[in-house]
C-alpha cells in the first residue's frame, strides 16, 4: 500500500461514484472501504443536499480512506469542499464553477475533470481553462442521469485519438457492458450503481471492473 507521502493521485482504473443518493454515512463509508479492497482506483463523492455538516464529515472520511488505499479522492462540483478536506481534486459539470476558477483555488498540483456529455468539442475548451481530465456519456441507460443524451463508441474513439488527457466514461456502466469503453481508449470508468446499488457486493462489482484492464 503507498504512503500518503509517495501517493501520484492519478485518474485511472475504477472510479467508484460515491453518491449519497444511493446510500449515506456508515454505509457509505463501509461500502466504499469495500470496493476500494476489490480496487477501485478513484472515488469521487457526490451529495447534492445542503447538509454541509454531514458532507464535511463524509467527505473527511472518504478522504481519509483513499488516502489509506492510495486511492484519488474526488469531490463533485463543491471547490470548496475539495479545498476543505484536502481533495486530489473535483469534477465540474455545466452548471459548476470554471475549471479556470477551480485551478486558481486549488493550485497547479490539483485533478480538475470536465464533463463533455456527448460533445467532443467541449474537451479542448475545459481542457485550455484548466481542467487536466474529461468525462464522456451517459454510454447507457442510467437510473441517476436518465434524461441524458447518449455518448457513443464513435464518440469515445474520436476523443482517443485527439486528446492525450485521461478520458473518463460515465452513465449506467457495468462490467458486463463496460469492454468495449475500455477497448476505445477509457482511461476510467465511472460507475455509481454497479457498485453501491441495493444488494451489491461492492467489493466484487469493483475486482470484477478492475479485471477489464488486465484482459
Amino acid at each position: 500500500m503507498e504512503t500518503e507521502s509517495s501517493r501520484h493521485p492519478t485518474i485511472r482504473g475504477v472510479y467508484a461514484l460515491a453518491d449519497t443518493s444511493l446510500l449515506a454515512g456508515a454505509e457509505l463509508i463501509a461500502r466504499v472501504e469495500a470496493a476500494l479492497r476489490g480496487g477501485a482506483a478513484v472515488v469521487q463523492y457526490r451529495d447534492k443536499s445542503v447538509d454541509s455538516a454531514r458532507r464535511l464529515t463524509e467527505a473527511q472520511a472518504l478522504r481519509a480512506l483513499c488516502a489509506r488505499h492510495g486511492a484519488t479522492f474526488i469531490v463533485n462540483d463543491d471547490v470548496d469542499l475539495a479545498l476543505s478536506v484536502g481533495a486530489d481534486g473535483v469534477h465540474l459539470g455545466r452548471d459548476d464553477p470554471a475549471p479556470a476558477l477551480a485551478r486558481v483555488r486549488l493550485g497547479p498540483r490539483a485533478l480538475i475533470g470536465a464533463t463533455c456529455y456527448d460533445r467532443l468539442e467541449l474537451a479542448p475548451a475545459a481542457l485550455g481553462a484548466g481542467a487536466d481530465h474529461v468525462a464522456f456519456g451517459r454510454f447507457f441507460p442510467s437510473s441517476t442521469k436518465p434524461g441524458q443524451i447518449y455518448a457513443s463508441l464513435d464518440l469515445l474513439r474520436a476523443a482517443r485519438a485527439s486528446l492525450s488527457c485521461p478520458i473518463v466514461c460515465i452513465g449506467g456502466i457495468r462490467a458486463d457492458n463496460a469492454a468495449p469503453l475500455v477497448a476505445a481508449g477509457a482511461d476510467a470508468l465511472a460507475v455509481g450503481n454497479a457498485l453501491f446499488g441495493p444488494g451489491v457486493d461492492s467489493e466484487a462489482a469493483a475486482r470484477a471492473l478492475a479485471a477489464l484492464w488486465k484482459r
